[in-house]
């Protein structure tokens, strides 16, 4: 019951209050921990330079929250050892009860910047406004600056609209399921773990001569984590299809058929149920090309895949809150 609580309330808080500024955000240490690494990799053997640099960034911003945990566990045991000895057990169950009480208070902070609904639906939709006004070049930059790594500067209206549409399809799965799946399976610790390692893939995951080696360890474990997470988040797309009005059977279909066409073994999955819901065709020049329909892609589209996002994180957390409760439940009895 614990964990489902605090996911709903770290949910409230990302839509409430959103990111904290960036000289604050621990994705923000993160980078710079991976942008040391990438002064102080060696020309040589940048494989194992690599593995062992995201090793040490995975413990040290993991291990603090696996220590925490284990603190606020002991400090419940000794809770419930203190209630039963009722003749000095007041004064030492009021101060364990502040203690616990306080970490679960503090636990949706916690969590809150492993995950970011808010921001990714609003830098979509803010793709969207500056289109609405015909304002491309402002499309492009908003575009480049927080949604897509490749270059934007001669994409077209529709290609705009198509890039912030697979980015969006993408990101529920790293930004929202994958993440919330991580701390409904072990807690904070892993749920840190693997922000640290999906934003390690986001920056060196590049096949280039820089990064080839040294970002294939935490491209790879990255692949792994989100196998599950994103073929979960597929079908709740095409789920959220269905309640939208959208055609789930188009989506269900492209989804299958052309997931694997991406170079990344997880992103065709979201993209595609996209694309098929929506009725168009989501491509990056000479990488891949996922044919759902001929519509092209723009304000209209861009709005509709807001809304089929939106469906989708309810669906997530929904189905990942209900099952924390069937088995929180099911281990106390």
């Amino acid at each position: 019951m614990k964990r489902a609580i605090i996911i709903l309330l770290a949910l409230i808080i990302d839509l409430a209050l959103g990111d904290p500024p960036n000289r604050f955000h621990p994705v923000v240490l993160m980078g710079n921990w991976l942008k040391q690494g990438r002064v102080l990799a060696p020309p040589r053997r940048r494989f194992w330079f690599g593995l062992g640099w995201i090793v040490a960034g995975t413990a040290l911003f993991a291990l603090p929250f696996w220590k925490v945990e284990r603190k606020t566990k002991a400090e419940s045991k000794a809770k419930e050892r203190t209630n039963s000895q009722r003749d000095k057990g007041k004064r030492q169950l009021t101060l364990f009860s502040v203690i616990h009480h306080s970490s679960f208070i503090l636990h949706p902070f916690f969590l809150k910047p492993v995950f970011a609904y808010r921001n990714l639906r609003r830098s979509v939709a803010d793709v969207a406004n500056a289109l609405a006004v015909n304002d491309l070049p402002q499309a492009r930059q908003l575009t480049a600056w927080h949604l897509v790594s490749r270059d934007t500067s001669r994409l077209t209206t529709e290609e705009v609209a198509g890039a912030a549409i697979e980015s969006l399809a993408e990101n529920v799965t790293d930004s929202v399921t994958a993440p919330l799946m991580a701390y409904a399976l072990g807690g904070l610790p892993p749920a840190w773990a693997y922000r640290f390692i999906n934003t390690a893939d986001a920056m060196w995951g590049y096949r280039t001569n820089e990064f080839e080696q040294l970002g294939k360890f935490p491209a790879r474990l990255d692949d792994a984590l989100n196998w599950l997470p994103a073929r979960l988040t597929g079908w709740l797309l095409v789920v959220a299809a269905r309640l939208a009005g959208e055609d789930a059977g188009q989506s269900a279909r492209v989804m299958l058929e052309q997931h694997s066409q991406t170079s990344s073994p997880n992103a065709g999955w979201t993209m595609g149920a996209v694309a098929g819901a929506l009725g168009i065709t989501l491509s990056k020049h000479g990488v891949y090309q996922l044919a759902g329909g001929h519509k092209q892609p723009d304000v209209t589209v861009i709005n509709r895949a807001l809304r089929l996002a939106d469906i989708c994180v309810g669906l997530s957390v929904l189905l990942i809150w209900s099952s924390l409760l069937i088995i929180e439940n099911g281990c106390k009895k």
